[in-house]
């Protein structure tokens, strides 16, 4: 398979998949995919992480204010009702670490977060500051699909996307997408989903 059809129809963006629109530049939307980061951002099943978003979705609770006003007990049932059992507990009490970080130091705004943000590294120092438990993977999740409307978005690929790059030889992302005229987000989405099949074992035949 080439590169460019590897891409094609494995690259399309987590955020597009939920439905969330990045690129409206809307507060509201980027608190969305946040959440949808950290749930993806444990070391759980794609699907479940996914049904537990839109658990979330189905309760109302995509806002900073309502995941708040939710409390823990009723946070760890909505974990629970999308499959999301054996880190319900401790991701119940991230997100309300994360998001009262958010409201008190930023009212509430990623926006905010970002427009106070020097550059790259700030911002992912920023993110990581709003609470315990966020860690790179989660952050270069986020920042990833950010690159779309975030200029100061450039997070370092997770491990599973540096194994699919040491399989194909690709030492620099961005080069390689440049020189192979690839959208980046497109690039390394796909890298995640090569590099999850490594970890099984499975051989995927990738020609540039």
């Amino acid at each position: 398979m080439k590169i460019e059809e590897f891409v094609e129809k494995y690259g399309e963006p987590y955020s597009v998949r939920l439905g969330i629109d990045l690129l409206s530049g809307r507060e509201e939307e980027i608190v969305k995919w946040f959440l949808a980061s950290i749930l993806y951002g444990k070391p759980i099943r794609e699907t479940s992480a996914t049904s537990t978003y839109f658990a979330f979705k189905e309760h109302h609770l995509l806002s900073v204010d309502k995941i708040l006003e939710a409390g823990w007990d009723r946070l760890v049932d909505v974990l629970d009702e999308g499959g999301y059992v054996r880190y319900d507990f401790s991701t119940a009490t991230k997100l309300l670490n994360v998001f009262e970080g958010l409201k008190k130091r930023y009212n509430r705004s990623l926006l905010n977060l970002y427009n106070s943000s020097k550059d790259s590294r700030d911002l992912e120092a920023r993110l990581k500051a709003l609470g315990k438990g966020l860690g790179d993977t989660t952050i270069s999740i986020f920042l990833r699909d950010m690159r779309v409307i975030w200029e100061k978005a450039d997070p370092k690929p997770t491990p599973l996307v540096k194994l699919a790059m040491t399989k194909l030889g690709i030492s620099d992302l961005k080069s390689f997408a440049k020189e192979r005229r690839l959208n980046l987000i497109r690039l390394e989405t796909a890298l995640l989903k090569l590099g999850k099949e490594l970890k099984r074992g499975r051989k995927i035949d990738i020609e540039f």
